[in-house]
């Protein structure tokens, strides 16, 4: 009896090693559903500014976080021609406007917006291929000047769009 039970221990044992050792699971946590044997490489186009009104440092912010947001969440190749993948497109709109009035009838905040057209090519799979706009927006009180909250609200913007740009590209949300 004393034997048998052994064995059906050792047994047992052997048995979930080889269950678990057999097994694996792989989880992404940042969102990219990228098929790594056939999309090797990315090719992202600087974003020239086509807006009428302009704030000198967001081209080079956007152009440089774009680039970074899919370094960072992928294992693409970034090239300067023949992409597996192809993203450009232009700023095309940053502007402010009212968006609340306070009881006095004076602007209590304003509302600064930026918008990129995208251009969107898997040369992999066409079927994918867009052209889309992507809005960010901030919020600040009128009783601050623009110069004073624009960095940092340009920022937060230019990490929306990044986000949204990647999202609809390669994480297909």
């Amino acid at each position: 009896m004393d034997w048998t039970s052994n064995i059906r221990r050792i047994w047992l044992c052997l048995t979930t090693v080889l269950l678990f050792s057999a097994c694996s699971v792989s989880y992404k946590f940042n969102g990219a559903s990228i098929d790594y044997t056939k999309t090797k490489t990315i090719q992202i186009a600087d974003f020239p500014i086509r807006s009428s009104y302009v704030w000198g440092p967001m081209g080079p912010m956007f152009n440089n976080q774009l680039k970074d947001e899919f370094a960072n969440h992928t294992r693409l190749e970034q090239v300067r021609r023949n992409g597996d993948l192809k993203i450009e497109g232009e700023i095309t709109q940053y502007q402010q406007r009212n968006k609340s009035v306070s009881a006095e009838g004076y602007s209590a905040q304003t509302e600064l917006s930026m918008t990129v057209n995208v251009r969107f090519t898997n040369n992999v799979n066409h079927k994918e291929d867009f052209e889309r706009q992507f809005t960010a927006t901030s919020t600040y009180e009128t009783t601050q000047s623009l110069n004073s909250v624009q960095e940092e609200l340009v920022t937060q913007m230019v990490k929306d769009l990044c986000e949204q740009i990647f999202n609809a590209t390669v994480a297909n949300w």
